[in-house]
């Protein structure tokens, strides 16, 4: 019999999700499974699908499971993140206003503002290649990559998850179809990369454009945002708090320094809830 499952479609800055309540039973998603919800077309359709966890440690709230629409397994997503929060409270699964969630990626703990946004603390930035991982002889601030047949200078970190971030001259104009999934498989990166066109237009504000692994380009994509923020402040080329626009919206993202944790500010809203019915065996569209 085909499986039923709840569900609550949710986006943060266009960035969208379907959500899911595992905190009572286990739940296991074949990728083909991911692939047939993430569809747009014959199933509900989002970037990822984000599985809520009881937290393995008793010191924590929940665990969550970030699943890309091509059914790859991720260690973090900033605007899921978010949108995390908002659902654990609008199902009634805590009443506190910060909660401390387990990710691959590491402790993440977001907080539900007075004003409705969701602030999380994203963690420290990882510099280190082997630790991103990144293929690099030795750390350094920026690295040459060659694309296509183009080299540009990038800024690798990792936010819980690997991001390379170029400087452009116009985001509306980045290369990011184009360019965005040679970034992402890359041979420098040996479990792919998330790929960020960053313009400057001052000291507080940027335009950036992510194309993420596993899903191509989103709307607005969280971690993206840290990552670009921090490799702009790296260089000298920006303030520690900084308005980030994305096609779907502006983020805050706050970082003082090598230290610091990266604070990330932003809407959460859920759009639906629904009940699908997952097929026993799934044709995929060829």
């Amino acid at each position: 019999m085909p499986m039923q499952l709840r569900f609550s479609k949710m986006q943060g800055l266009g960035n969208d999700f379907v959500v899911l309540d595992a905190t009572a039973a286990p739940l296991h998603l074949t990728p083909g499974q991911v692939r047939w919800i993430a569809d747009r077309h014959f199933g509900v359709g989002c970037d990822q699908i984000l599985i809520v966890e009881p937290a393995r440690n008793p010191a924590n709230d929940f665990g969550y499971r970030i699943l890309n629409a091509d059914g790859s397994e991720v260690e973090n997503c900033g605007n899921g993140a978010r949108c995390f929060v908002r659902f654990v409270h609008d199902r009634g699964l805590t009443r506190k206003e910060e909660i401390r969630v387990e990710t691959l990626g590491g402790l993440i703990t977001p907080r539900l503002n007075h004003d409705g946004r969701v602030t999380v603390n994203m963690g420290e930035p990882e510099f280190e290649p082997a630790r991103i991982p990144f293929l690099a002889p030795a750390r350094a601030l920026t690295y040459p990559l060659t694309v296509g047949h183009v080299t540009h200078e990038f800024s690798v970190l990792s936010m819980g998850n690997p991001h390379a971030v170029q400087l452009v001259a116009s985001a509306a104009l980045a290369p990011v179809a184009e360019e965005g999934p040679l970034i992402e498989r890359h041979p420098a990166f040996p479990r792919r990369v998330n790929a960020g066109f960053l313009e400057v237009v001052d000291r507080r504000h940027v335009r950036l454009r992510v194309f993420e692994r596993g899903a191509g380009e989103t709307l607005a994509c969280g971690t993206g945002a840290c990552a670009a923020v921090v490799a702009g402040i790296t260089r000298g080329l920006l303030d520690d708090t900084v308005t980030v626009t994305t096609r779907g919206g502006d983020l805050s993202i706050t970082w003082e320094g090598a230290g610091n944790p990266v604070w990330m500010t932003g809407d959460a809203v859920s759009v639906f809830t629904g009940e699908l019915h997952l097929p026993d065996s799934i044709k995929e569209p060829a």
